[in-house]
């Protein structure tokens, strides 16, 4: 019995619901017939950069168990597995990584640590992660769709010295793995010569849409996750009352769009923290464009609203907010001691569901629109629905406003601007 067919598993479901005006959920059906038509759309990947769609579903078995035995090579070579990367290329590999709880890995003694390079051009961080790991066993993995993004480039450079001084020139290029395209760019024809063992990361998958692919999926199984069951928490995001309720949110956040300016991502459990993350890139990269869009925005609940509280009940309504709640928790704790009065026996999970409902009726007699996701554990089923999910939710929602939501324009016009200003120094 595979984990999608486990019926603990298809029994977890994603949960939304809308806490807005009227008008905001007007506007929304008149737009379902139109996410509809742009949902069947990208099904068909009538449009370039959709690979990624059903890409659960169609995952090879013999790709998948390439990457699986690798990991375990990994695992039986480091203690740090050092994954190189930005944005995309990173940031879902270490939200599933703070997501996942580590009971629900498949081998969670004695794999290695993964840490994390090249998503900043700081000495500091990079010096305090060599100083982590250079007495200890190493594997790299670099991951980078041409070879040529300056964040990671230098960051691989300076550790492929670092594994070089430790192992020798033929040991270092024996223990560096990569994902990048499967025919062209500069990572390609490096991996090609030095014998990289390298992965390929789909020419049709754009690096936000490819924690299901190797990107994420190799650092996570060398750590120890159940990427099986993050494939198969994917395939049931494709079911119909899911991929019901990911239309729905396209056309209430196409609708709230044209009111807000901000969408702060509210997370109640540190685990989606680094989720949140992920999210900002996933709808800023896809919606911001020509215009359009909203600012996302990560929140920490209870932590924030000791800072941002004020501004939310009583500041400028720009916004509206998604509240990212763990309806299981992984662990909990019941208060006790002599003192502890009417808190006696109750739970931290009763205190931040009590946050949850204050903080929204605080926030809804303002009139801040509201919509709640709730998450139904953190399990790696869990994850790979949520990413499937919000994949499909953000494709829609960006086809809705007219906007192209798999390129990537202005991040460009930065990477431009880097380069000239370091070739005129």
């Amino acid at each position: 019995m595979n984990n999608f067919d486990n019926l603990d598993n298809r029994n977890k479901r994603i949960e939304i619901v809308y806490e807005t005006g009227e008008d905001v959920l007007s506007e929304a059906e008149t737009l379902e017939a139109a996410a509809a038509e742009k949902v069947a759309a990208l099904y068909r990947r009538d449009m370039p950069f959709t690979g990624w769609v059903d890409w659960a579903n169609r995952f090879p078995e013999d790709a998948l168990e390439d990457i699986l035995k690798t990991a375990d090579e990994i695992a039986a070579r480091c203690k740090y597995f050092v994954v190189i990367g930005i944005g995309g290329s990173y940031l879902g590999a270490k939200a599933a990584l703070s997501f996942i709880d580590r009971a629900d890995s498949v081998r969670a003694d004695g794999r290695p640590e993964v840490v994390f390079a090249g998503f900043n051009l700081s000495g500091t961080y990079h010096a305090n992660l060599i100083d982590k790991i250079k007495d200890e066993d190493i594997c790299l993995l670099i991951i980078s769709k041409s070879g040529g993004t300056l964040e990671p480039s230098v960051a691989f450079l300076t550790l492929k010295k670092l594994l070089t001084e430790k192992y020798g020139h033929a040991e270092a290029l024996s223990r560096i793995y990569a994902v990048t395209d499967a025919e062209s760019g500069k990572l390609r024809t490096e991996a090609q010569a030095n014998g990289y063992k390298a992965f390929v990361l789909p020419s049709d998958i754009g690096g936000r849409f490819s924690v299901l692919t190797p990107v994420g999926l190799l650092p996570l199984a060398a750590a120890g996750v159940d990427v099986r069951a993050i494939l198969a928490g994917a395939r049931s995001a494709g079911a119909d009352d899911i991929l019901a309720s990911a239309k729905r949110l396209a056309c209430v956040r196409t609708a709230l769009e044209k009111q807000k300016s901000v969408e702060t991502f509210c997370f109640f459990d540190p685990s989606v923290e680094d989720f949140t993350a992920w999210l900002l890139q996933l709808f800023g990269e896809s919606e911001g464009k020509g215009g359009r869009g909203v600012l996302p925005v990560g929140v920490g609940v209870s932590r924030d609203l000791h800072s941002l509280g004020q501004f939310f009940q009583d500041g400028k309504q720009i916004f509206y907010e998604t509240l990212l709640f763990v309806t299981e928790p992984t662990r909990d704790v019941k208060i006790g001691g002599e003192d502890a009065g009417d808190y006696a026996g109750r739970a931290y999970s009763e205190f931040n569901r009590a946050v949850l409902e204050g903080m929204a009726k605080a926030h809804r007699a303002v009139s801040v629109p509201i919509i709640r996701v709730y998450i139904p554990d953190n399990s790696a089923y869990s994850f790979g629905q949520l990413v499937y999910f919000f994949e499909l939710t953000c494709a829609a929602t960006g086809l809705l406003m007219g906007v192209n939501p798999f390129d990537q324009p202005g991040v460009e016009a930065y990477k431009k601007g880097m380069l000239d200003y370091l070739a005129g120094q």
